[in-house]
């Protein structure tokens, strides 16, 4: 019933998801389109709240059934999941048909949820992949309320009767467009297509789940006013667990396109500290003088052909007694320049973020394309000038 879960900044290639790992505490029960299903163990809490709420209706049609009841709405629970997902399993392989990598199809408490490991390029993508879910739902209400009129009564008839009814609410319940319900996918579909920006679109359908997130809280308050029928304990309970996960959902969803639209303002070449390129064995008390003088904000060791080959590590320099300086060489307080420490001076934005998530580190080279050193970028100027703008 949850949304997929396109992940931003998720750039592997569009190819078939590789197999994906189990994850700790859930069980795999089969796979979909090469995507595993996996259900945790909060599914069996909510299959026997389900068996249990179910019980005196089976107790009505089929008497005298006895622990057997239960049983029966177990397997209810069941067909009812069955159902959910077949909407995951659609939004799987519509996902996969539009050329996005699948991770994991998860059942839990809530319904489930479809991991999409890349963000959408289109629109139009995002709206198929989001609305072929509740489709799905909605024709299984209408098959299941066709049958229902050639089915007897008794437990079958309660069980179609019933998968008909749930459907038909997951299937009307997740075109409200509120994040992260597939309908928010949908609104964020339609702003991203009207403003041609999706971060926009992401924020006002967030800003439309949270909505629903207090309607959703306030629902109990005010039932009893619009449908006559005075809560229970249950109502509240479950107001408060789906309210929190619209609201989280919602809040998240915001959170990751004001990040994302912060992102343009990080250019790697106006976060650079100037440099001072000094032989690897120049006493390191020499190389602090001479980058003083020079007002570097950082220093490269290079080689007798002037090639870099390392960077001085900040923290590793202000750890070092100044008494000792004189007597150790640069290279004692260096890290070694491997893959992914040098990076090209105009990187910036999202390409940036990805190349330092790649490759963690205190400080990257800067270089021209023609080779030249042009400074070094420092991970904690990164994230300041990232803080500053939010």
């Amino acid at each position: 019933m949850a949304d997929p879960d396109p992940r931003p900044g998720g750039d592997k290639p569009v190819e078939e998801a590789e197999p994906s790992s189990r994850v700790p505490g859930t069980i795999k029960v089969g796979s979909v389109a090469g995507s595993d299903i996996l259900v945790t163990p909060s599914w069996f809490l909510i299959a026997a709240l389900i068996a249990w709420w179910m019980a005196p209706q089976i107790d009505e049609v089929e008497p005298g059934l006895g622990w057997l009841t239960y049983v029966a709405g177990f397997a209810f629970a069941v067909v009812l999941y069955g159902a959910v997902l077949l909407h995951e399993a659609a939004h799987a392989v519509v996902a996969k048909r539009l050329g996005y990598p699948v991770g994991v199809i998860m059942l839990h408490f809530l319904g489930g949820a479809t991991s999409v490991e890349k963000e959408a390029k289109r629109p139009r993508d995002e709206f198929w992949i989001a609305v072929v879910g509740p489709l799905v739902s909605l024709a299984v209400a209408a098959a299941a309320f066709g049958v229902s009129f050639l089915t007897p009564g008794g437990l079958i008839g309660l069980f179609v009767t019933g998968l008909w009814f749930t459907n038909l609410f997951v299937g009307v319940l997740n075109l409200v467009p509120g994040l992260p319900l597939d309908g928010g996918r949908l609104l964020k579909a339609g702003v991203w297509a009207a403003t041609g920006d999706i971060n926009r679109g992401n924020i006002v359908a967030g800003w439309a789940g949270r909505v629903l997130a207090v309607v959703v809280l306030l629902w109990p308050f005010i039932q009893g006013q619009i449908l006559g029928v005075q809560p229970d304990l249950t109502d509240y309970v479950l107001a408060v667990i789906i309210g929190v996960f619209l609201w989280s959902g919602a809040s998240a969803a915001i959170m990751s396109a004001r990040a994302r639209m912060r992102l343009p303002l990080l250019v790697a070449r106006d976060l650079a500290r100037r440099t001072l390129a000094v032989p690897a064995d120049l006493p390191l008390a020499e190389a602090v003088r001479r980058a003083q003088e020079a007002e570097a904000g950082s220093i490269v060791t290079v080689s007798s052909g002037g090639e870099p080959i390392g960077l001085v590590h900040e923290g590793a320099l202000l750890a070092t007694p100044e008494d000792r300086r004189p007597w150790m060489a640069t290279s004692t307080v260096t890290r070694q320049l491997e893959d992914g420490l040098t990076l090209p001076a105009d990187i910036d934005g999202e390409s940036l973020v990805k190349a330092i998530s790649k490759t963690p580190a205190p400080e990257y080279l800067l270089v021209e394309p023609d080779g030249s050193i042009y400074g070094v970028l420092v991970t904690s100027d990164v994230d300041a000038a990232f803080r500053a703008g939010a």
